[in-house]
């Protein structure tokens, strides 16, 4: 979720400083240099400038009266309050270790609560960036309440990039805590005020009234000619995919995009890179997703966000295994995880399991499929993130059903059911008919596909209609319905391949074959030997598989696979599962570079 950075419209001044705090006649830049051999800490205490002998003009040099102490006071706050928003200026320019050196030299221990809350905020935005949620989550709410009595408006931007270190967490409980307003705070705008309100109803369970209010949040974002500042359309973006409604998302997302590019700050542009990939993400547009996180994933490692690449590498993960790439999947998962763990990203860490084991369904590899989104389905400590759960959950029921596990898929069904039921994902509908479709009698089968279908004709995104197809006719198959299998499985193949999903173009061609497609390649060279059937089961073996686990897969008995594997090896003249996987790879190769 997006915070409100200290420079949004609604946040305020840092500090409201009053007539007597300003010095017309002492004008120090932002670094602190001249204007004056003295620099004070923020206990009216002096010391020499670093490279300047001795000790400061007129002071340390006998008793300070009580009116030039509270004046150096006064001073040395105003100073503090320079460097503390030049330091916020520097993070927003993507300079963090120039924000964090100017927040050192401000000095602010001792300080007014006013100030020293300033400088917690811009320090816990720092520590949302690249360090543990965590920190930031505890820093940003000290922050809120050093700030709120003195400055109603910067409170409220602490508290809610505190609800992001949470969110980002997947700490449900913690995001309620940051959106509860404090009777110090101002009531802010009408749109703050929805996202706030629904973002703590859909938190509470309550996601047909959440939803009604994070809609008021998002009315009028990305309209061209409205004065939204990014940091506001980011959090009307945010609000929008948590409402399920992706098209005005990608508005208020677009919109902040553009927005950032052109005025700044540049912290922002990562971030709204973020939110349109994931968008694209979520309404199956693939290839888009992955052009929007690869720039981001570029923006966020320059501007020292780490945190934020790490949710890139996530997306790009999620896109990879779509498209087939079990390398890239590998890599960006890894990437994703090398942060997350130790920064405590449940959000980023969820994603990038869920690309793994999508990789793994795309490759017929089903008991690896539920064994990884088992815990990520489940609610409860130590589980999946609170807002990819139900995500998740048709890929589950895919692999759970097929692996034994139907009790585990029906349970998930149930609550995905409830969830879909309330409008949250426009793809729920039609995904929740073929998980049923799965689960149900053979003779019930039929009508929920067709109906997952239907649903599909309303929706654009060709990925999950693909899968829903594929499923289909792999099950008409077993039905000894061949025909109609080709017919629904040449469909999948063009919704896969449109959709850039080659992985899973790949296994509706051993389906296709499977049903005795003549249209499909026949295996050449050595492979030839094979047959389409036999050729499916040796390379499930030479991956490692079980006549059990390929059993599952392929949607055969135990039996068939072990006749089927006994007439290979006669067929080859190999004698064990390590002989066949070498002979197949050499054939494969053979086949490939003749």
């Amino acid at each position: 979720m997006s915070s409100l950075p200290a420079d949004d419209p609604a946040a305020g001044p840092a500090v409201r400083r009053s007539p007597a705090t300003r010095r017309p006649d002492r004008q120090e830049p932002l670094d602190g240099r001249g204007g004056g051999e003295a620099v004070y800490d923020l206990r009216g205490q002096s010391g020499s400038r670093p490279g300047h002998g001795g000790p400061p003009p007129a002071i340390g040099r006998g008793p300070v009266s009580p009116q030039p102490a509270a004046q150096l006071a006064t001073e040395a706050a105003s100073f503090a309050v320079r460097l503390i928003d030049a330091a916020d200026q520097a993070r927003l320019a993507g300079l963090p270790e120039r924000a964090r050196e100017l927040l050192a030299r401000a000095g602010h221990e001792g300080a007014p609560d006013a100030v020293r809350g300033a400088a917690q905020l811009v320090i816990g935005h720092l520590a949302l960036q690249d360090g543990p949620a965590a920190d930031a989550l505890e820093v940003l709410l000290l922050a809120a309440e050093l700030l709120g009595p003195a400055d109603g408006h910067r409170a409220l931007a602490a508290r809610l990039a505190a609800m992001e270190a949470a969110w980002a967490m997947g700490d449900a409980a913690a995001c309620r805590e940051a959106l509860d307003p404090a009777p110090e705070q101002p009531e802010p705008d009408l749109r703050v005020a929805a996202f706030r309100a629904g973002m703590s109803a859909v938190l509470h369970g309550r996601l047909d009234t959440g939803r009604h209010r994070l809609r008021e949040a998002v009315a009028g974002a990305g309209v061209a000619g409205a004065p939204d500042g990014p940091e506001a359309l980011l959090r009307a973006g945010g609000a929008a995919l948590v409402a399920g409604d992706l098209p005005a998302a990608s508005r208020a997302n677009s919109r902040a995009l553009a927005v950032a590019r052109a005025r700044g700050p540049r912290i922002l542009v990562a971030q709204a890179l973020e939110r349109l990939a994931y968008g694209e993400l979520r309404a199956g547009r693939h290839a888009r997703a992955r052009a929007h996180a690869e720039d981001g994933l570029r923006t966020a490692l320059g501007a020292g966000q780490r945190n934020l690449a790490a949710h890139h590498h996530a997306i790009l993960a999620l896109v990879a295994s779509v498209e087939g790439s079990q390398e890239a999947v590998t890599e960006h998962a890894s990437a994703a995880e090398c942060v997350a763990a130790p920064h405590g990203l449940a959000q980023a860490a969820t994603l990038s399991q869920w690309a793994r084991a999508r990789a793994d369904l795309a490759r017929g590899r089903l008991p690896e499929a539920a064994a990884r989104l088992g815990p990520l389905v489940g609610a409860g400590p130590r589980r999946g993130h609170f807002a990819v759960r139900m995500l998740a959950v048709p890929c589950f029921v895919e692999a759970a059903a097929r692996t034994g596990q139907a009790d585990a898929a029906r349970s998930a069904v149930a609550e995905f059911a409830h969830w879909a039921a309330q409008g949250a994902d426009p793809q729920a509908p039609a995904q929740l008919a073929r998980c049923r479709a799965l689960l149900t009698e053979p003779d019930e089968c039929e009508p929920l596909f067709t109906a997952a279908l239907a649903h599909h004709d309303q929706l654009t995104g060709d990925f999950e209609r693909g899968r829903t197809q594929l499923l289909y006719g792999a099950w008409l198959r077993r039905q000894r319905r061949p025909g109609e299998a080709r017919g629904r499985l040449r469909d999948a193949m063009v919704s896969f391949e449109r959709g850039g999903a080659q992985g899973w173009a790949a296994q509706t061609r051993g389906e296709l074959r499977a049903t005795g497609d003549a249209g499909q390649s026949e295996p050449t060279g050595p492979l030839a030997l094979l047959t389409p059937q036999q050729l499916r089961i040796a390379r499930c073996v030479a991956e490692g598989a079980t006549n059990r686990e390929v059993a599952l897969r392929l949607s055969v008995s135990p039996r068939t696979v072990d006749h089927h594997l006994r007439n290979v090896f006669a067929a080859l003249g190999v004698r064990s599962r390590v002989e066949l996987s070498r002979w197949l790879d050499r054939a494969e190769k053979t086949t490939a570079h003749p």
